[in-house]
């Protein structure tokens, strides 16, 4: 709703546009508002339990290589479900949209793998990104600049709303088996690897396939002009998204059949609530999807466009900034991961604070976008150097915090980032003159980056406040038998005790 708020706030001041697409805006985006609804309620019936029982029926086998088969065929098939990555495609010029979401969808399989892997053995997050990481930009120096932010910002879109309860719910189910210290911190970590593997596979892409051209297919604005030809134009987009989204949805349903029949063997009355949730996520992504590429993207495209055709086209910098900062509170997947965290972690990391540090987060990275977009500036020098401050500040945080903050990169740039932000840098760059495809792609991985960022500061924060507390109680004076007086600790210690 702030969102809604501020482009219609922008529509009747600094940004007029035509009747036509502003209609086409609050109709998509009742359809957006209605479809996330049915999506997440959706994917909290089926994905997160089919993922948990799935993860932990997998790791109760002990058998290596079915660990590893499942992990990859989840991992391939759920990708290709998630409509981000299908809005995405749509929008990058030049590859067919199977080639980029099949490497996509490998991409993200090999790296569930490999996430898998690192739970049940038990390899410190951080180590793996140490290694990972610096592969990504020595690769991303050999490949052409058109591939260059396409690549990053796959990575942010893969892990939407469809990816992110299932691989969750698969990391505590992983986990679920284990007894150890360290298995509520290894819950953690799969997004963030799952991110990685959408880079590789796009950069790896561009190595070996070669494209044509480099132009970009320019957003269809719709131009309607009565309520009924407005009507069509969606009646239109309605049966299309049902045929695109059974074919995505169907392999995960197949794939669950399979797995209920040789293995889980849920209850009748489990399974019904399973299925009714995968009901809720076609009818949602059916809406969602309809209500993005008719009425949203036009509308961010053409608001884009507007504002940096304006004499002072400097303030799009901090109507970014605004956008940024309340659209990340929208991302259906920002909120399980937030309700994951607090609840893994007994509310000793609070869903508020998270969710401050991320829109905090995506409004710098927007500022910074549009910055990008005005002047042309390549995007290594904002990835490079952010990249290197959360790598190095993994050396200082908790190990939960960089598992926590490379996971949120991923749930951050989500849908609303997909749909809205990325055509707005789109318009915007169309009227600088600038290029589409090196300078307003990348807008996606700058949401993607400063979360690792702040996140990992909000760990700093809680482990100086930790080594207060500590300090603090370990200079009060205590009895003979060792045993500290309640009167001299405050009522929040107590509580907290």
């Amino acid at each position: 709703m702030p969102t809604i708020a501020i482009v219609l706030l922008l529509c009747f001041t600094i940004a007029p546009i035509p009747n036509s697409i502003l209609m086409a805006f609050i109709i998509g985006a009742v359809l957006l508002i209605v479809g996330m609804m049915f999506f997440t309620l959706g994917a909290e019936m089926a994905m997160t339990p089919m993922g948990e029982r799935i993860g932990t029926k997998m790791t109760q086998t002990k058998k290596l290589w079915f660990i590893v088969a499942v992990s990859f065929i989840l991992g391939f098939i759920i990708t290709i479900s998630e409509p981000d990555l299908q809005v995405l495609a749509q929008q990058v010029p030049s590859i067919p949209n199977y080639t980029l979401i099949i490497a996509v969808a490998a991409g993200v399989g090999i790296f569930l793998v490999a996430a898998a892997l690192r739970m049940l053995i038990g390899i410190p997050l951080s180590y793996m990104l140490w290694i990972l990481y610096p592969i990504v930009f020595i690769l991303a120096f050999l490949v052409p600049d058109d591939f260059i932010a396409v690549a990053f910002d796959s990575g942010g879109v893969t892990t939407g709303p469809m990816t992110v309860p299932f691989i969750m719910a698969l990391g505590v189910g992983f986990t679920a088996i284990r007894s150890d210290k360290h298995a509520e911190n290894d819950s953690f970590g799969l997004v963030a690897l799952c991110s990685v593997g959408p880079i590789l596979a796009v950069l790896i892409l561009g190595m070996i396939y070669h494209p044509d051209g480099g132009t970009y297919t320019q957003t269809v604005i719709p131009d309607a002009e009565n309520s009924v030809e407005m009507w069509k134009l969606f009646a239109e987009g309605i049966p299309h998204y049902m045929g695109e989204i059974f074919v995505s949805l169907l392999p995960i349903v197949v794939f669950f059949a399979l797995f209920q029949i040789f293995s889980l063997r849920l209850k009748k009355r489990t399974l019904v609530k399973i299925l009714i949730g995968i009901a809720y996520t076609y009818i949602g992504l059916v809406l969602f999807l309809t209500g993005v590429n008719v009425g949203f993207m036009p509308a961010g495209n053409y608001l884009g466009q507007v504002i940096a055709d304006l004499p002072y086209s400097w303030i799009i910098i901090p109507i970014g900034m605004v956008i940024g900062y309340f659209i990340v509170k929208a991302e259906p997947a920002v909120y399980v991961l937030k309700e994951q965290v607090e609840e893994l972690t007994s509310g000793a990391i609070s869903g508020k604070s998270m969710g401050l540090s991320l829109s905090v987060g995506v409004a710098i990275s927007l500022g910074l976008a549009m910055i990008r977009v005005l002047t042309g500036i390549s995007i290594f020098w904002f990835l490079i150097p952010g990249y290197a401050v959360a790598l190095i500040l993994a050396f200082f945080v908790p190990k939960i915090f960089t598992a926590i903050a490379f996971d949120s990169g991923g749930v951050a740039s989500g849908p609303m980032t997909a749909t809205f932000l990325l055509p707005f840098a789109q318009g915007a760059c169309e009227a600088v003159g600038g290029n589409i495809v090196t300078d307003a792609f990348g807008v996606v991985a700058m949401v993607a980056m400063t979360p690792l960022i702040t996140i990992q500061i909000l760990g700093v924060i809680y482990k100086l406040k930790e080594s207060r507390k500590t300090a603090e109680l370990s200079g009060t004076p205590a009895l003979a038998s060792g045993v500290i007086p309640l009167d001299a600790f405050g009522d929040d210690d107590i509580i907290e005790l």
